[in-house]
């Protein structure tokens, strides 16, 4: 049984995400600190705030809503993943491993959300 969000293995995997995301963002150029640096960190942290502000919502249809901006977000982040790995800001590894985060969150969301639709 759920205690709470941090129970959750998709709050816990996002927020695993976002932790990755640092790490990889801490080494681009200074220049891009106030540009895609910050817009990517912004989009890796709003997932599990997203996640677990809608498991804090009183009813299933609010939570649902939360869930499809965590997932809106998790798109984004995928994007600005690529464009970076484009600019040449991230390896050919770390980017691998990053897609690898992103695809099992993006899996779990789906069918969190999938499950929340189909109750009553």
């Amino acid at each position: 049984m759920l205690r709470n969000y941090k129970d959750l293995q998709v709050w816990q995997k996002a927020y695993q995400l976002s932790l990755e995301v640092y790490k990889a963002t801490g080494e681009f150029p200074k220049h891009e600190l106030y540009g895609i640096t910050a817009q990517i960190r912004r989009a890796a942290v709003s997932i599990p705030s997203n996640i677990s502000e809608g498991y804090g919502r009183k009813t299933t249809k609010e939570y649902v809503q939360f869930l499809y901006v965590a997932y809106g977000s998790l798109c984004e982040l995928e994007t600005q993943i690529l464009l970076s790995a484009d600019l040449g800001y991230i390896e050919a590894e770390r980017l691998k491993t990053l897609q690898d985060h992103i695809g099992e969150v993006e899996r779990m969301l789906k069918a969190l959300i999938k499950s929340l639709e189909r109750k009553p």
